[in-house]
């Protein structure tokens, strides 16, 4: 899925990184320079969630999109009360993950 996200990105004229894991994403010291931040809500050792509140946390205010293969309403009101930008269940359009990051770039503009 990572692979594919970052194709579709690149397609769209946005350079991407990839990360093995939520900790991961987490040490990477450029994080406040980033457009935005892709998260899938199931990570293998904790939620996509939690993750994000983590980041917050430290600082980290730039805006999340959250995928998910498990919508549930639980989930859904979680990654809205956590403020993301969109919430996304799989399988998604090229375009429901591209608009907002794409919004998110113009707001990082103006």
């Amino acid at each position: 899925m990572r692979i594919s996200i970052k194709r579709l990105l690149r397609e769209h004229g946005f350079m991407t990184l990839l990360f093995e894991s939520g900790a991961a994403l987490f040490d990477h010291s450029d994080l406040h320079n980033a457009i935005c931040i892709i998260i899938d809500i199931d990570l293998n050792n904790e939620s996509g969630i939690d993750l994000r509140r983590r980041l917050t946390d430290e600082g980290v205010r730039t805006p999340v999109v959250y995928i998910t293969g498990n919508d549930n309403a639980a989930n859904r009101s979680a990654a809205i009360e956590s403020g993301c930008l969109a919430y996304l269940t799989k399988p998604f359009s090229a375009w429901s993950l591209i608009d907002p990051v794409e919004r998110a770039r113009l707001a990082r503009a103006s």
